[in-house]
């Protein structure tokens, strides 16, 4: 229109051209809609409450996505049938940047504002999109059906063998055991993680750890099944039941550092965040929590951050000194919108009884966690059980003269120990004392144990009413460097004790069973089964030792043992009983295998310059194999489901074992045979190639000497010359066994 000819003026308004006019004032549509919102379902208000609900709106939308442009909210606003002005319930929000936006739709779209008003949360370029929708149906385009591979086909092996990884090196393999020979590679990798390997709760899954985030494998094929973004992570925790993973890195995270062309879930709310929950099966991100711990207490990390209730519909965590939060799964929001205030909280421990009918030994509703706080001022320490979702204190306990406190839950939930290390009142020495809850029982009566030493470790004997504890009262415990600067010996002499609940008397009361003494073990493991438990001296220059201890023992009648009892004047054995004694270099770490029937130990790369390896033995401390491997860092078995069997099905499978036996010895004779047949195969052959190399080298040899005018005399054979070959087998060890 700049070029207009005042005397040719357009007849027609369609002749007109504006193009510069529309050029000058182009409206990029995508760019522009794309940080705007429409916000439905928020309370309908007057005039005089509108300003007030823009502030609420403000406020929560800023926390939740990001900045809001200047004069970003508009509320339309109509009179009523009274006449006067209100909103219409809903409103659009205009922000800084289209990431702002979609977070706000992704944190709040849902979002509870009270009983009544829930918002729903949606673009603002959705809504064209919809509202232009051809009414016709057009069916979706049906992708072809892939079966995924079951995640648990390993038990289904026929000889119900368990699996392992072993990490050396660059080099992570996954393995059958096989008692005594080999163990069978199932999968194997170089450069599979970049620092650590973790199987999942139930064995499902194996995590490896990258650079740029997990990654979940398993099946059969041990596929990638899923992967999260997070840079620099360093820590992770399942949920008890694999439907939630917590990571945690120490790099915050920093939208501005992501490359420009990377896929991440990450938005403005996340900035600045460490800890991360994602949700395993869709891998989709649910919620970021920022750290929070002060900046003098960041040189170590409290983990796990996240504790889950069994369920998985809780998880918590301690905020120290102040209060404890626990969050709703999966909605990852805070329990009744607020955190419990407990001035001085130190730590706290879920219950692992589900609550309810699950258990009717229980008197329990709900689940419940337990913690303490300490002595603060005129208060004195104290233990508390709370149950959730109610937040309703269950039982406390005052504690006084403590130290510190930890908490100790059996593994069905049957009783809560907390070892109270406690101080006389010259606060020159320390000393132990039990506080157990017993919580079947009604008003959930406290017993205390008071043990005059420092208790080292302390573990529930799984599913019974067992426990046992390291104590020791070696002056080199607790030592300062001495004079020279040299630090204290690392190995001190212990006292393992174990106890039992003792219900022959009217009130029943835990009793030591047996105490040994005058030992170096300074770690334990109880069986998964129970019974059975290892005492070991572990990450020490001087002593490596490994004993095998049965808690149930029963020798066979007419036995050694059983005979030396009754010259005794014994009417019944000790059912304590030390099985074997065994001694592994440089041993690191003990872990048995989820059936109780194999222990693995191993000696690591990150804890020794040398000696590095593994060995397995059965639960009577009889070494089945042994594996020296340089740079070994890691073996972990891998974990098993709980069983799906009725208690009526167990028991009839513990009255036909004898049959089951039957049937397992024959299997094991036959592999034993086809082992030995195998042996004796390659042994023949090896003697059939050393002869034909004989044969060979004798005419060789000939030759040579005819060619050489040395040739030997051939003597004449009359036929009665015969060449005898004789095998001998000889059986150096035979050992029968009846396992009941």
């Amino acid at each position: 229109m700049s070029d207009l000819d005042l005397k040719n003026l357009p007849e027609r308004e369609e002749e007109i051209d504006f193009s510069d006019i529309y050029e000058k004032h182009q409206i990029n549509v995508e760019d522009d809609l794309d940080t705007i919102i429409v916000v439905d379902g928020a309370p309908i208000v007057d005039e005089a409450k509108e300003e007030k609900l823009r502030t609420v709106l403000t406020k929560l939308f800023t926390k939740n996505a990001g900045e809001i442009k200047e004069n970003g909210i508009w509320m339309p606003m109509a009179p009523n049938a009274s006449g006067k002005r209100e909103s219409k319930g809903f409103l659009f929000i205009d922000f800084e940047t289209p990431e702002a936006a979609h977070a706000a739709i992704k944190n709040l779209d849902g979002h509870k504002m009270s009983k009544s008003h829930q918002l729903s949360v949606n673009r603002f370029s959705d809504v064209e999109k919809y509202a232009t929708m051809s009414d016709e149906y057009v069916p979706p385009v049906q992708e072809e059906f892939k079966p995924k591979e079951h995640l648990k086909s390993w038990l289904m092996d026929p000889q119900a063998r368990d699996q392992f990884f072993v990490y050396h090196g660059n080099d992570a393999g996954i393995y059958w055991n096989r008692k005594s020979e080999k163990p069978e590679e199932v999968y194997s990798r170089r450069d599979w993680t970049q620092g650590y390997l973790q199987w999942s709760p139930l064995g499902s899954y194996i995590a490896t750890f990258h650079s740029q985030g997990i990654a979940l494998w398993g099946g059969p094929s041990w596929a990638q099944i899923v992967r999260f973004y997070h840079p620099g992570v360093r820590l992770i925790d399942f949920s008890p039941n694999e439907r939630y993973l917590v990571t945690w890195s120490t790099e915050p995270i920093n939208l501005s550092r992501i490359p420009a062309n990377t896929r991440h879930p990450f938005s403005d709310y996340d900035e600045g965040n460490q800890t991360i929950v994602w949700d395993i099966k869709t891998g989709a991100l649910l919620r970021t929590f920022p750290s929070t711990q002060s900046e003098s207490q960041q040189k170590t990390v409290r983990w796990p951050m996240f504790k889950w209730s069994p369920s998985d519909k809780y998880f918590a965590r301690v905020v120290p000194g102040q209060q404890l939060s626990v969050y709703e799964a999966p909605s990852m929001t805070l329990l009744d919108k607020k955190s419990i205030k407990i001035d001085g909280i130190v730590d706290f421990e879920w219950s692992p009884a589900l609550g309810g009918k699950a258990d009717p030994k229980l008197n329990q509703k709900e689940e419940v966690l337990s913690y303490w706080t300490p002595e603060v001022g005129n208060q004195p320490a104290r233990v508390t059980i709370m149950a959730m979702p109610s937040k309703e204190i269950v039982r406390t306990k005052n504690l006084f003269n403590v130290t510190e406190c930890s908490l100790y839950w059996q593994s069905q939930g049957y009783f809560l120990a907390v070892k109270v290390n406690r101080h006389t009142k010259t606060k020159k020495s320390q000393f132990t004392n039990l506080e157990i809850f017993r919580m079947c029982e009604k008003a959930i009566p406290v017993e205390t144990l008071e043990i005059k030493d420092p208790v080292l470790k302390f573990a529930w004997e799984p599913n019974g009413e067992r426990f046992a504890t390291i104590s020791t009262n070696d002056p080199a415990y607790g030592a300062a460097p001495n004079q020279s600067g040299a630090a204290a010996p690392t190995t001190i002499k212990t006292a393992i004790t174990f106890y039992y609940l003792d219900t022959s008397k009217a009130v029943a009361g835990f009793r030591p069973l047996k105490k040994i003494e005058k030992k170096t073990a300074n770690n334990f493991a109880w069986s998964p089964k129970g019974r059975h438990i290892v005492l070991a001296t572990i990450r020490s220059p001087s002593s490596h030792d490994i004993e095998f201890w049965d808690l149930d023992f029963e020798p066979a009648a007419g036995s050694s043992l059983s005979e030396a009892a009754k010259k005794e004047g014994k009417k019944e054995v000790d059912s304590i009983q030390l099985l074997a004694t065994q001694e592994h270099y440089g041993v690191t770490d003990i872990e048995w295998d989820p059936t109780g029937r194999y222990v693995a130990s191993g000696s690591s790369a990150w804890h020794h310059s040398v000696d590095h390896g593994f060995a397995i033995w059965d639960f009577k401390g009889q070494q089945l194999i042994q594996e020296n491997i340089d740079n070994f860092k890691l073996l972990q078995w891998r974990p098993r489901p709980k069983t799906l069997l009725s208690d009526e099905q167990k028991k009839k499978i513990r009255k036909n074992l004898r049959q089951y036996s039957k049937i397992f010895d024959e299997e094991d004779l036959a592999a034993g045979d086809a082992n030995a047949a195998k042996l004796i195969a390659a042994r023949r052959k090896a003697v059939e190639e050393w002869y034909a190399w004989r044969k060979q080298a004798e005419k060789q040899m000939l030759e040579e000497r005819k060619a050489a005018g040395k040739e030997l005399r051939s003597t004449q054979d009359d036929g009665k010359s015969e060449t005898i070959e004789e095998w001998v087998e000889e059986v150096i060890d035979e050992v029968e066994e009846i396992v009941d």
